[in-house]
């Protein structure tokens, strides 16, 4: 049976940073074997909320750890509970994941969580890599990274992989936008030094969650 990687991407921009990074590691899960089925999924392109604290996971009897609420998200986190391998992406915006991610883990996680012995079980474990892109630099950044949410991703699912791309470009031409805040010239150095050793490392992530699962 083909074994299966969803890549969740929780970026707004299809081909930037972060897709860039994903799409690599996608491509490395695939260069292991033609049984490994890599799917991604764009957060930006669902019509869903966050946890709607309607508690049907937790109703006697009928407890699920797999969230209840039903809107463009659920056959997603169905695939995950059936998946071999998650990979989680996004940008960093006022050092943190964006909203649309941080929803999709209250959905991906309350489940997990037992009000009876605030345990944190998954329907399976998985080995899981978690993307960041950011602005800062890797001495100088407020990124909180996926925050609390981490805890529960490696309680019930196990300890993950980080990929942290720093300094990114935010803006393809700087001189369209008021950033004067930024040199390109320092942003451009950066790029050329560090980008491809970033996508390479994604790649290469990529190929060893497929060796993996």
């Amino acid at each position: 049976m083909p074994k299966k990687i969803i890549i969740i991407d929780g970026g707004p921009r299809k081909t930037f940073n972060t897709a860039a990074m994903l799409q690599k590691f996608a491509e490395g899960a695939k260069s292991v074997s033609v049984d490994i089925e890599v799917k991604t999924v764009r957060l930006y392109d669902l019509d869903y909320k966050g946890c709607m604290s309607c508690m049907a996971c937790k109703v006697k009897g009928r407890a699920s750890n797999i969230c209840k609420f039903k809107d463009a998200l659920t056959p997603v986190l169905e695939e995950i509970a059936q998946a071999d391998g998650l990979v989680l992406g996004s940008p960093i915006y006022f050092g943190q994941i964006t909203g649309l991610m941080q929803a999709f883990l209250e959905r991906l996680a309350f489940p997990w969580l037992s009000y009876n012995d605030y345990s944190l079980t998954a329907p399976k474990r998985m080995p899981v890599v978690l993307v960041e892109t950011m602005n800062g630099l890797p001495e100088r950044n407020n990124s909180q990274g996926y925050g609390s949410m981490e805890y529960c991703i490696t309680t019930a699912l196990g300890e993950p992989q980080h990929l942290i791309a720093y300094n990114t470009y935010q803006v393809k031409n700087y001189d369209r936008y008021e950033l004067a805040g930024f040199s390109e010239e320092a942003k451009r150095q950066w790029r050329d030094e560090h980008w491809e050793q970033d996508l390479q490392a994604a790649f290469d992530a990529g190929r060893r969650m497929a060796e993996a699962v």
